[in-house]
């Protein structure tokens, strides 16, 4: 069971080579996601690749005994040296998954039901 203070996701701060630690509009971030795996991870890294303002997105199982993913988004600097905060791009890449997994779970059921359908006639 688990207690009101697990987290599920976490946010490393990024050393910016200055003396704080931060994650607010950072343009790179590592995250933790606790109590996920490959289904998870390779899906999120699929769609968060598409954004074009992504340089990098990858993720790792740090064990196979351990149900967390390490998930790291690095955004491009654009000509101007600012860059989309990797936070806003995490967030983007979940609601377009969410997204798509609704359309898929749409198209199945209305092919199940079509299908029993015809098994009916």
């Amino acid at each position: 069971m688990q207690s009101n203070d697990y987290i599920k996701l976490q946010v490393c701060p990024v050393d910016d080579s200055t003396s704080s630690k931060s994650t607010v509009g950072a343009a790179n971030l590592s995250f933790i996601i606790r109590d996920e795996d490959h289904t998870l991870g390779n899906s999120l890294r699929y769609v968060i690749m598409k954004n074009p303002a992504v340089d990098f997105c990858g993720y790792t199982i740090p064990h196979p005994s351990e149900s967390k993913i390490n998930f790291r988004i690095q955004s491009k600097v654009n000509e101007d040296s600012t860059a989309v905060p990797a936070l806003d791009i995490f967030r983007q890449g979940l609601v377009d998954l969410k997204q798509m997994c609704s359309i898929v779970l749409e198209k199945y059921e209305e092919n199940v039901k079509n299908f029993k359908e015809m098994e009916t006639n």
